[in-house]
């Protein structure tokens, strides 16, 4: 047989395939999520996601260090507060966790990117996103909560806020709010995106944020649908975001190509804690070799077409492909 081209050519050695690789992950590429509890010296492992830590604002700040050093540009920050209550008081109160830790963050750290996660569920008693109206999530009522707690990241010094609500119209208002009160360059960061996925658990025991009742179903989107995704980011680029988010991210490769492939702003994937914690669990049992199924499951995030990844291997992955 007279083979006029042998791709295996180009796979032999390792330099040859770092030639003609299509491909490749950065340390830049990364944003590293982190959570925040009031307090001092605090550190609290999750059990669900091993690694990871709520962290008071002193220790969040040191952690961040580390990442920085490894050239990773930019934390998410996640708060859980002393207090919980229906109406989400604390959320937007400048002695919250977030705010708190964005303020250590900022002034131990001033070019790190601090991007904060703006949502309610962490906040409310009833541990749903927005605001109540009997049993029913009341849409508008929440944007007015939303853009307050957008407002006090701001003043604390966040250069992005991410809604993750998923409310109609959450980043017009926020966008409306931060313009009014002089802060049209912090960008948002929405989560455009945000599939009601089997894979939140252990984040919900890390933020201790499950529903006290029924579900999220009625305002995260069916994993069943691809063409709402385009429909859900092309609302939120006419309301002003600036970086559009797909959650989660392996099981949604197909649909973080498809905003890719029809929108000119950055586009960015969260590989969210059931992703992380699989592979952990299973490399704990021996039954994969957990470096590599990190590698190539941040490739893939890119591949399909991430500029930036949410992950809670960002520490390990960047330590891995710097060397060190």
């Amino acid at each position: 047989m007279d083979l006029v081209f042998r791709p295996r050519r180009l796979r032999r050695t390792e330099a040859i395939r770092r030639m003609v690789r299509e491909t490749h992950l950065r340390p830049e590429d990364f944003i590293y999520p982190m959570f925040a509890v009031p307090g001092s010296r605090l550190r609290q492992p999750i059990e669900a996601m091993p690694g990871i830590s709520r962290l008071s604002p002193d220790l969040l700040a040191e952690e961040a260090r580390v990442v920085w050093d490894l050239g990773v540009p930019a934390v998410l920050l996640f708060g859980l507060p002393a207090r919980k209550d229906d109406t989400a008081s604390e959320a937007a109160s400048p002695k919250g966790p977030v705010q708190q830790a964005v303020r250590a963050l900022k002034k131990a750290l001033p070019d790190l990117v601090v991007i904060t996660d703006v949502c309610l569920c962490g906040y409310t008693s009833h541990g749903h996103c927005g605001l109540l109206g009997g049993r029913e999530i009341d849409n508008d009522a929440t944007l007015e909560v939303l853009a307050e707690v957008a407002l006090s990241h701001a003043e604390a010094g966040a250069d992005m806020v991410a809604p993750s609500d998923m409310m109609d119209g959450r980043v017009g208002a926020i966008r409306e709010a931060l313009d009014e009160r002089g802060f049209e360059m912090v960008a948002i960061l929405s989560y455009a995106v945000k599939y009601a996925s089997s894979f939140y658990g252990p984040f919900r025991e890390a933020a201790e944020s499950a529903p006290q009742f029924g579900d999220r179903r009625g305002y995260q989107m069916d994993p069943a649908n691809a063409r709402e995704a385009l429909r859900e980011a092309a609302l939120d680029v006419e309301e002003g975001a600036d970086i559009l988010m797909v959650k989660p991210a392996l099981p949604y490769l197909d649909i973080i190509a498809s905003l890719a492939g029809e929108f000119d702003q950055p586009i960015a994937a969260y590989q969210v804690s059931g992703e992380y914690a699989m592979i952990k669990a299973a490399a704990a049992r021996g039954w994969l070799d957990e470096t590599a199924a990190m590698l190539e499951s941040l490739t893939a995030i890119k591949r399909a077409g991430a500029d930036l990844i949410l992950t809670y291997f960002a520490q390990d992955a960047a330590r891995t492909l710097s060397g060190g």
